[in-house]
């Protein structure tokens, strides 16, 4: 390879020099320089920015301690918002902060509302409220409930089983069982007689079986 196109350091020789403790004092000094606006941590001894705040005591909310984040968390750590108080005044504080330390008052309507004019209108302590539209069935009895309403095929099986249209399902079942025993065969000595009332009473609860009556 020719001479031209060999490496050549362009430093014979590099040492690094320590810094002097001049120079170590000068970039601390950097480091811990306030820029314009920032405030020093009020932490003793602390020359870093203060960037949070944490409250002085529970008595004073709008003052403030301002620290770096270190302190900050140090701070927090130690800080007890309930400290020197009594059960009951934790109890009443919590209950106080749980409407955001506002007062409250009782939801009634007053004397001249239309709510008031409503309420009590008869007297007495019960104090109810007029219905004289009686939306509410206040004033009368509820009317009794409406009777099933039944297909000519349903009436008729229920006659064929001797039971009225308002029966429940549990009687209905139980009368078909005890008709079944009354007129079978095997039940009359042989006698087949009631034959053709079984096979009635079979299509009957066949019948209220499909419309879901039994």
């Amino acid at each position: 390879m020719a001479r031209a196109f060999q490496y050549k350091p362009k430093f014979v020789d590099i040492r690094v020099r320590p810094p002097s403790a001049e120079e170590d004092a000068q970039v601390e000094a950097d480091v811990f320089t306030l820029k314009p606006g920032e405030r020093a941590c009020d932490h003793g001894g602390c020359r870093a920015a203060a960037t949070a705040r944490a409250p002085k005591s529970r008595d004073l909310p709008n003052e403030h301690y301002w620290f770096c984040q270190a302190h900050a968390a140090e701070y927090n750590r130690s800080w007890n918002f309930f400290a020197g108080m009594s059960e009951a005044e934790v109890r009443q504080r919590q209950a106080q902060s749980a409407s955001g330390d506002r007062p409250t008052w009782e939801f009634r309507p007053g004397r001249f509302s239309r709510e008031a004019a409503a309420k009590g209108a008869v007297g007495g302590p019960n104090k109810v409220y007029r219905d004289p539209f009686n939306l509410f069935g206040a004033s009368k009895p509820r009317p009794a409930p409406e009777r099933r309403k039944l297909g000519k095929l349903e009436r008729n099986a229920l006659a064929d089983l001797d039971l009225d249209e308002d029966v429940e399902a549990p009687a209905i079942r139980a009368r078909y069982i005890e008709l079944v025993k009354r007129c079978h065969p095997d039940s009359n000595n042989g006698d087949r007689s009631a034959e053709h009332k079984l096979q009635r009473v079979i299509k009957a609860y066949q019948m209220l079986r499909k419309a879901g009556m039994a």
